[in-house]
């Protein structure tokens, strides 16, 4: 017998995007969940017409609010599916997914779903960013998502996985004004996890990330964070665009690279600096500025000068 999958989708302000997120869906999920942190918009109307639960929870950042909805929803056995608003499943997942769902080997408890991001109507193939492999489907009851402001990824002790085929499309159809707007929003989220790592003395454990979340969160915080600051986003682009032939996706690609790799990069380093002055002029260290706003929590702080 077919086995359940529950998919989860957060929202705000989603309603150019839920119906497709959603009707993706049919025949893969036996239960969509929809939780909206107060959506201006239909979004809730329409997730609801199309039969999906709606729950509403305050936003904080998607580690939190997802854990919430895992902890709110009511525990059922079967599979949970982590999809967004923007993301779809192309039809060789969507087949490959039932396949799976309907014959799932005992030992396995996740598994790993390609991504394909279309940026400005072109999917982007090249630059080391095709196909991204991330581990968006696990065993109820055994996966959670690691408490971060930016980059989080689920947690599953004793992965065991397989990669399923087909992508999952992430095909966002808002302009650049709202893509610049959203990582700028990501930039500053950013700047919160490297100073609260800075705090606890070390990078954050990864013993239970995927293999493929492990390998990209070494080269963040282990080679990309010991470049000079000045350097290190123009080498990333380079590395993407030259290295990871970038150039062939064409001038959506080379908007899409550099936008990504220099100007996202850039715009981290230097809201950390930022930060780091304005602590400074406080005499403070910018985890204890951090704590003063409600940001992070005293507990992150373990190492001295932090």
């Amino acid at each position: 017998m077919t086995e359940t999958l529950t998919a989860i989708i957060l929202t705000y302000n989603e309603a150019r995007h839920i119906a497709r997120c959603i009707a993706s869906l049919e025949g893969v999920a036996t239960r969509v969940v929809v939780v909206d942190s107060g959506s201006s918009d239909d979004t809730v109307a329409l997730a609801r017409g199309l039969g999906a639960e709606v729950l509403s929870n305050p936003w904080r950042n998607h580690a939190a609010q997802f854990n919430w909805a895992l902890d709110t929803l009511e525990a059922e056995a079967g599979w949970i599916l982590r999809i967004d608003a923007d993301e779809v499943l192309d039809d060789r997942l969507r087949a490959s997914m039932k396949a799976f769902l309907a014959a799932p080997e005992p030992a396995v408890n996740a598994a790993i779903l390609r991504r394909q991001i279309v940026f400005m109507g072109r999917p982007i193939r090249h630059g080391f960013f095709y196909p991204l492999h991330i581990l968006r489907v696990w065993r109820a009851g055994q996966g959670r998502i690691e408490t971060r402001w930016m980059d989080e990824h689920v947690q599953i002790e004793n992965e065991r996985s397989v990669t399923l085929e087909g992508d999952l499309v992430d095909h966002n159809l808002n302009d650049l004004a709202w893509w610049t707007d959203k990582h700028n929003g990501y930039a500053i989220r950013e700047v919160y996890d490297i100073i609260e790592t800075r705090a606890g003395g070390g990078a954050a454990a990864t013993e239970h990330l995927s293999p493929a979340a492990r390998i990209k969160r070494f080269a963040k915080n282990r080679l990309y964070a010991h470049f000079p600051r000045v350097l290190r986003p123009t080498a990333y682009f380079l590395y993407r665009y030259v290295i990871g032939l970038g150039f062939l996706d064409g001038r959506e690609g080379f908007y899409f690279h550099f936008l990504q790799a220099y100007w996202y990069r850039t715009l981290v380093d230097a809201k950390l600096l930022e930060l780091e002055m304005r602590a400074a002029a406080r005499g403070m260290s910018p985890a204890e500025l951090l704590i003063e706003e409600g940001i992070l929590s005293p507990a992150v702080v373990q190492a001295p000068g932090a």
